[in-house]
């Protein structure tokens, strides 16, 4: 089962597919965002299509996908969360979570068109699983129950400017990561219970060439432990998303190119779907 978000950006209709068929969620819900998620959206959802309430979307192989979620109320993302990508990156493994934070409106869809600004110089892609909050998380106990926190989860690419984050970056990583576009998600969000987070090959091309082939086995804090030890000084609400950091093969490393305009940038997560995103340089 797969929530998503299909038609023309900001008018998007909620959908369930289920073994290939779109479902309009629009007699449950006007939207997948924080309150869905609050009222236990995704059970009621799935209750909804075993009952035989929902009817099939008409036209949906046609529309275009959206992120499959709207308006989170915090983008929370950790970085240096594989051992691989910090010592390329010149950084020891972190012994607590490193943190920093997206704007919503850095959401985009997973096909929509990458568009960068002439001073994005130095573009760089980030494959990564993405945590999406179903319940109130605050004071989690234990990295265990921290998943019980979890509605479900999505592929997400983490770009990030160079630039900005490092040489401007005041100290800070967050400048770097807030350009319009810069967190598409998608094309689905899949419920928890559906699956092994801390199994999971997660992959990225530019232009067909392989950067980054690796598993969330290697992460150095999981997702349960993220939400566990964060909540300590957070609270997380009901649609928030959480990134958990990228493994070895991006730009920093020296070893390829930063995105230039025309480049093809696809990602790919097991169980999560496919981004496919053409950069294009805007004046």
């Amino acid at each position: 089962m797969e929530l998503l978000r299909l038609g023309p950006l900001g008018h998007e209709i909620p959908v369930i597919r289920h073994d290939g068929v779109c479902f309009d969620l629009r007699p449950l819900t006007h939207d997948i965002d924080p309150n869905f998620f609050a009222a236990d959206g995704i059970e009621r959802a799935r209750a909804a299509l075993d009952a035989g309430e929902l009817e099939p979307l008409a036209g949906a192989d046609e529309l275009r996908i959206g992120a499959p979620l709207s308006r989170p109320s915090s983008i929370v993302c950790v970085g240096m969360n594989y051992a691989a990508h910090a010592r390329e990156a010149g950084a020891e493994p972190p012994e607590r979570p490193v943190i920093f934070f997206k704007m919503p409106s850095t959401i985009a869809g997973p096909t929509d068109p990458l568009e960068l600004p002439p001073s994005a110089t130095k573009a760089d892609w980030e494959v990564e699983l993405g945590v999406v909050i179903g319940a109130r998380a605050y004071r989690v106990a234990s990295a265990e129950a921290g998943l019980d926190y979890v509605a479900g989860y999505v592929l997400a690419n983490d770009l990030s400017e160079r630039r900005l984050q490092i040489e401007e970056s005041g100290g800070q990583w967050s400048k770097g990561k807030n350009l319009p576009g810069f967190t598409p998600l998608g094309p689905w969000i899949r419920p928890a219970a559906e699956v092994d987070p801390g199994d999971l090959r997660l992959r990225s091309w530019i232009n067909g060439e392989v950067r980054q082939d690796s598993s969330t086995s290697d992460l150095i804090f999981s997702a349960g432990e993220i939400i566990h030890q964060l909540s300590q000084a957070m609270a997380f609400e009901p649609g928030d998303v959480i990134l958990t950091g990228t493994p070895q093969g991006v730009a920093l490393s020296g070893k390829y190119p930063y995105l230039a305009d025309g480049d093809v940038v696809e990602l790919e997560l097991d169980g999560l779907g496919r981004h496919r995103q053409v950069v294009t340089v805007t004046e």
